[in-house]
């Protein structure tokens, strides 16, 4: 296993659309144990190809029990529900936009030997298939947030709305 570079916006590796795999063979292995050393010492959540500069239709995505699930030529079959939340990209480093998701997220896919399964996530699993997913079509999240923030920036509005809601006054008794 290796650690690869994650391409950073600006790349043309990450605005091309992906091919799929047709060959589950060592150098896919290969590909799939690279990316899960590189996704867990970057510290994120999910990887895909175009971020190492394969253009392949391979993801890697932490679950909720911090277990790797491999994607091979994923494809979203269903989703549901909204969630709207921060959200970040190892290629994006540093930089955060609100953005909505579906809730819960459905994907079809191979895992490295080729063979076909689904797999459900929910909240955060759920946005990272499809941030991922998007990348495998050569698109970024910042295509859905209007403004990017720093984490500073995040912790300061966190901080000036929690005190605004400390500082607001509290009714007492029934409203007449």
């Amino acid at each position: 296993m290796a650690l690869r570079k994650i391409l950073t916006q600006g790349d043309p590796a990450l605005t091309k659309t992906c091919r799929p795999v047709e060959k589950f063979d060592r150098k896919l292995h290969d590909l799939l144990d690279d990316m899960k050393e590189t996704l867990q010492n970057a510290g994120g959540v999910g990887l895909a190809a175009p971020q190492v500069g394969i253009l392949r239709r391979v993801v890697v995505v932490e679950d909720a029990e911090e277990r790797m699930i491999e994607l091979v030529n994923p494809v979203i079959v269903s989703q549901s529900g909204e969630q709207k939340g921060w959200e970040g990209c190892l290629s994006v480093p540093n930089q955060y936009g609100w953005v909505d998701r579906p809730s819960v997220v459905t994907v079809r896919a191979q895992d490295r030997d080729g063979n076909f399964f689904e797999t459900t996530g929910e909240e955060l699993v759920a946005r990272c298939f499809c941030h991922e997913v998007e990348h495998l079509d050569g698109h970024l999240f910042v295509e859905h947030t209007g403004e990017l923030y720093s984490p500073e920036e995040i912790d300061a509005m966190e901080a000036a709305e929690e005190d605004g809601a400390k500082k607001r006054p509290r009714r007492k008794g029934r409203r007449r």
